[in-house]
C-alpha cells in the first residue's frame, strides 16, 4: 500500500484594514526599578515576568489608563501597537504589558534596560497605530 501526503494548505492572504485609528501621545523610557514602577518592578500589570536582562529589543511598553479598555480606551494587554515619531532606535512595533501610573493621560512608555538608561527623554506627538493581529490559518480538511 503506498503512502498517501496530504496536500499541502494554500496560503490564507491576508489583508489588513485600509485605515487603522492613529493616536497622538507623549512617549518617555522606563526601567524595571522600584522607583519607576510599584514594589515589584519585574512584573507587570498584566502579570508578565520582566527579565532583570530586559532591552528594548523586546519592546515592551506601559500604556496610560485612558489608553487601556479595562478603563474605556482602545487597546489591551497583548496588543501589538506600531510606534513611529521617537527615534530611529525605538520606532517600531511594541506589546503592551504594563500600566502607567494614574496622573498620566495619553501617554505611551517604552520599557528599556540598563543599557538603555540615557535614553530617557519626553517625545510629543508620537504615532501609535494598532497592529490587527493576523488571523491564524484554517486548516483545510480533506477525507482520508
Amino acid at each position: 500500500m503506498a503512502a498517501v501526503t496530504p496536500a499541502p494548505a494554500p496560503a490564507v492572504a491576508y489583508h489588513p484594514p485600509k485605515k487603522l485609528p492613529t493616536y497622538r501621545v507623549t512617549a518617555t523610557v522606563y526601567m524595571a526599578v522600584v522607583g519607576q514602577t510599584d514594589d515589584e518592578p519585574f512584573v507587570t500589570a498584566d502579570n508578565s515576568r520582566i527579565s532583570p536582562h530586559q532591552t528594548h529589543k523586546s519592546r515592551w511598553a506601559a500604556l496610560s489608563r485612558d489608553l487601556l479598555k479595562h478603563w474605556g480606551g482602545p487597546f489591551d494587554y497583548g496588543d501589538s501597537v506600531r510606534v513611529s515619531g521617537i527615534s530611529p532606535q525605538l520606532d517600531g512595533i511594541y506589546i503592551i504589558h504594563d500600566t502607567m501610573a494614574r496622573r498620566h493621560k495619553h501617554c505611551f512608555d517604552v520599557l528599556v534596560g540598563a543599557k538603555e538608561a540615557h535614553l530617557s527623554d519626553m517625545w510629543h506627538n508620537v504615532r501609535l497605530t494598532p497592529v490587527p493581529p493576523r488571523p491564524a490559518p484554517q486548516p483545510e480538511w480533506q477525507a482520508g
